[in-house]
């Protein structure tokens, strides 16, 4: 007999929000803001600490690379101060420069037109729901949950920043079915990011659902296949039905 899904969970970034305008405006203007308050505590901060790179998060993006170990942005700012000379560094000033950095690419990420409605739609039809993304600062992934809206639907929610491992790590997705108490056949991932989302769920036993509207460059696995492909969310009712 075939297993009901009863768990759907979601990525976040280009599955139920997405970029709407280049990022490097914005890079540009959050890493400002960082600094300035990094520069108002007296430590000693600038530009040159990025080693030839754009800011803090051009950086993060660049050494993470394919590792699946996550390395937040926190302890990369930490790091980059110390090379600096500082050492007296203040816990509370690297969360404050953080929270002014992202309170600024918080501004480019989007509510999917269809977001809302699906996870409604969902949890009235009795499934639960849950985020498992990517993510550099789990305070930022939550802020996002919040202003989007999302969280009166979800019932958990788990970022790479929080946990220490990135999608396709197994272990992030064992986190998810241990926390609802299912095995793998009774969940459903859904995400735009093929190496990530659908990898990480058929490695598990998940169902795979690769949502492409957000896809700019598709080079599947050669090892793997999602179980659906999906253009909107507003086709998953339908999908987990049939």
């Amino acid at each position: 007999m075939k297993t009901e899904i009863r768990v759907v969970f979601f990525d976040l970034g280009n599955t139920l929000i997405y970029e709407k305008d280049p990022w490097t405006p914005f890079y540009e203007r959050a890493d400002q803001a960082l600094l300035d308050v990094l520069r108002e505590a007296g430590l000693q901060a600038n530009q040159q600490m990025y080693r030839g790179f754009r800011g803090l998060l051009d950086l993060y993006y660049h050494r993470r690379g394919n590792d699946t170990k996550e390395e937040t942005t926190l302890v990369l700012l930490k790091q980059l101060l110390e090379e600096q000379g500082n050492r007296q560094i203040p816990g509370d000033v690297l969360r404050a420069a953080l929270r002014a950095m992202y309170s600024v690419t918080q501004e480019n990420w989007h509510v999917e037109d269809d977001a809302i409605a699906i996870l409604r739609a969902l949890r009235e039809k009795n499934f639960r729901l849950g985020v498992i993304t990517n993510s550099s600062d789990d305070e930022n992934t939550q802020a996002l949950i919040s202003k989007a809206g999302f969280r009166p639907f979800l019932d958990w929610t788990i970022s790479s920043a929080a946990f220490g491992k990135r999608k396709p790590h197994p272990a992030i997705f064992d986190a998810g079915l241990q926390h609802f108490e299912i095995s793998a056949q009774e969940a459903a991932m859904v995400g735009d990011t093929f190496d990530a989302d659908i990898v990480g769920a058929e490695q598990v036993g998940m169902f795979s659902i690769w949502i492409t509207r957000r896809v700019r460059k598709t080079t599947p696995h050669f090892n793997v296949r999602p179980d659906a492909v999906i253009s909107t969310l507003n086709e998953i009712p339908a999908l987990l039905h049939a």
